[in-house]
């Protein structure tokens, strides 16, 4: 610790959380000029930024798995907030808006972090060591969820449309909420150690072994007490993202009109936004060679956004008027497909290499390009 800290928090990760609702109360409401558009992109950068470190301090506290999993559920608040708000306010135009960030997480949690952190890490250690029964798993209810909520409305014919039901959809929703928290169950306390990082034996050839919780990083906890503060700030963090992003949503917005491009990609920038806090913590991760940290951060992140999502979408579909277009187009499912073939062999074999990592990395790049460009 340096003494640039605080009640054993940095002093820039105290300040940020006010200022950044400072600049959401004076601009609430507001159409921003210039100057205060640039305040509002400031504080929300800043506010991520944050969000981040204060979500890896309440981790350290409570260890893994816990700890991606608590930054999981505050990166999925933030995008269900996100999306229910600019359904609200965009009528039949944010029809699409649900299945295209739910769309936009999976490739990006699936591909982008993951991709990245593969690259990171083998780039720094080489080669690195995860659990395949554990990332295997994970694989396996995000891709039953996807395909139950994402794939099948393309397929059923009760409405018009890539659409659901009303009963199709409350299934859908409980069928989401069921798996996601048998995962949760299976993570946290089932089969805990499956999901902790991996060290190698000393043994040559002896098979990996788990790292102790108290084991998984070199700097002492923190207490009880700055945990409970850093939660608080996250918190308010969470606040200033998910109010400073509706303030620049309408910009947003005419941005991607100005430019041409289809309103899909909104969705996108969207996740890419509530996604910041999970690519940058599973990076760390990475590079301090704990590359299954990294997989239950981009995989918990894709297996809440659409756990969670959905759910969260169906009530909210009560009171929300216009459509609900949650199947996926034959471009999107081509993706879909590449990605959990791809997912499959990486994960297959428990050990990562730069070439599985520049992969995932293409197969993101495509779906950003085809995203700009149908």
């Amino acid at each position: 610790m340096t003494n640039s800290v605080v009640h054993g928090l940095p002093r820039w990760s105290l300040a940020v959380p006010p200022l950044a609702l400072v600049v959401l109360v004076l601009s609430w409401g507001r159409k921003p000029g210039a100057v205060l558009l640039i305040l509002i992109c400031a504080g929300l950068g800043a506010a991520v930024i944050a969000a981040v470190h204060h979500a890896e301090v309440v981790a350290h506290r409570v260890g893994e798995p816990f700890g991606t999993l608590i930054l999981a559920l505050a990166v999925t608040v933030i995008e269900v907030a996100l999306i229910v708000t600019l359904m609200a306010s965009g009528g039949d135009k944010a029809a699409s808006l649900a299945r295209d960030t739910v769309f936009a997480a999976v490739m990006i949690t699936c591909n982008g972090i993951l991709g990245l952190a593969l690259v990171v890490g083998s780039l720094r250690h080489k080669t690195q060591e995860f659990r395949v029964h554990a990332s295997g798993s994970a694989l396996a209810v995000m891709t039953a969820l996807v395909t139950l909520s994402l794939v099948l409305p393309t397929f059923t014919t009760s409405t018009p449309g890539a659409t659901f039901s009303g009963p199709q959809l409350a299934f859908a929703g409980v069928a989401s909420l069921v798996m996601y928290g048998v995962f949760v169950f299976v993570q946290t306390i089932r089969h805990r150690d499956y999901f902790l990082p991996v060290v190698e034996s000393a043994d040559a050839g002896a098979a990996p072994l788990a790292v102790e919780e108290e084991d998984e990083a070199h700097a002492a906890a923190p207490s009880g007490k700055v945990a409970l503060v850093s939660l608080a700030l996250l918190f308010g963090c969470l606040v200033a993202v998910v109010g400073l992003a509706k303030t620049v949503s309408p910009k947003l917005e005419s941005a991607v009109e100005s430019a041409g491009a289809p309103l899909a990609v909104v969705g996108v920038m969207i996740a890419l936004l509530v996604l910041l806090p999970e690519t940058v913590a599973a990076v760390r991760a990475a590079l301090r060679d704990r590359l299954q940290t990294s997989l239950n951060l981009a995989l918990g992140s894709a297996l809440a956004s659409i756990g969670l999502t959905i759910p969260a979408i169906a009530i909210a579909s009560i009171w929300l008027s216009g459509p609900l277009v949650l199947g996926l187009g034959s471009k999107e499912l081509v993706l879909f497909v590449l990605t959990v073939v791809v997912s499959m062999l990486t994960l297959a074999t428990g050990r990562a290499t730069l070439l599985q990592g520049a992969v995932h990395l293409m197969i993101f790049s495509s779906f950003l390009f085809l995203a700009v460009s149908p």
